[in-house]
């Protein structure tokens, strides 16, 4: 007796589970998991339109979240609930997770200081305008300061020669522009390369060390020289809640700090979908 050889579906076993069921109309939400800030809306409503689920409510950008409060809410096929599984909770839960993050520190910080969170610049580029939307979201600046300004890092600096060096380089052409120098203590002390910058006209010190003793140390010194009211000084590396909390007890009053992988790399805000109606078409 011949046998019949067997033929394999060209369907998916999810796509077979689905296909008695096409007709059926499924109203589903996407709720969170743990209290949050909403970064992401304008990614999940795209998404949404490309799986042509209609939209019912999505909660706005910036806003927050309780546990178990709907995010978003969507009707479509069974089929396209599967696939709204991922592509919508993967637009919202790693940027919720950033603007929380944001919104946290911000809190943590009350009027002074200025939270900022540069890093956004340092995650790949089809990321980057995401976390930055997602950072503002949570109350959090994206730059060090929001007036036009001169940035100088430290290897800039260590190319052109010197502080002193760098901003004669550059003063010309930064008129009207606010002049920012990184020091990390490269080629002297941390207070040392804070007090040259603020000789030379710099108007934001940013002290990128993590080290509280270089910040008090550079503060010191400058009040001692008369420039501290003259320049802002704002501090940043690898800082955590804890370590802001530390500042914000310390008399010399940083004005900024700049927040980077505890706003830009925090965790996910969890969240999941859950099917609230199936109906019949």
């Amino acid at each position: 007796m011949e046998e019949i050889a067997e033929v394999e579906s060209p369907l998916t076993p999810t796509e077979e589970a689905l296909r008695g069921i096409t007709g059926r109309v499924v109203t589903a939400a996407i709720i969170a998991d743990a209290p949050g800030v909403i970064s992401g809306s304008a990614a999940v409503a795209e998404a949404a339109q490309e799986l042509g689920l209609g939209m019912e409510m999505m909660a706005e950008e910036g806003s927050e979240v309780s546990q178990g409060e709907e995010v978003t809410r969507f009707t479509g096929t069974p089929a396209q609930m599967v696939q709204a599984d991922g592509r919508l909770i993967g637009a919202l839960a790693k940027t919720s997770g950033i603007a929380t993050s944001a919104r946290d520190f911000v809190k943590a910080a009350g009027k002074k200081p200025r939270v900022v969170c540069g890093a956004w610049s340092r995650m790949p580029p089809a990321d980057q305008e995401a976390v930055r939307r997602a950072v503002v979201a949570g109350g959090a600046d994206h730059s060090i300061t929001e007036k036009p300004h001169v940035y100088l890092d430290v290897n800039l600096i260590e190319m052109i020669g010197g502080i002193r060096e760098s901003i004669e380089a550059v003063s010309r052409l930064a008129s009207g522009r606010t002049i920012v120098v990184q020091v990390k203590g490269r080629h002297s002390s941390v207070a040392r390369e804070a007090l040259e910058a603020a000789e030379c006209g710099a108007g934001i010190v940013f002290i990128d060390t993590g080290a509280n003793l270089d910040f008090m140390e550079a503060a010191f010194e400058l009040d001692r020289a008369g420039l501290r009211r003259k320049v802002k000084i704002a501090f940043g590396g690898d800082l955590d809640l804890k370590g802001l909390r530390g500042i914000k007890k310390d008399k010399f009053g940083i004005e900024i700090v700049d927040v980077g992988k505890s706003i830009a790399d925090a965790p996910l805000l969890d969240m999941h979908l859950e099917i609230i109606s199936v109906q019949e078409a």
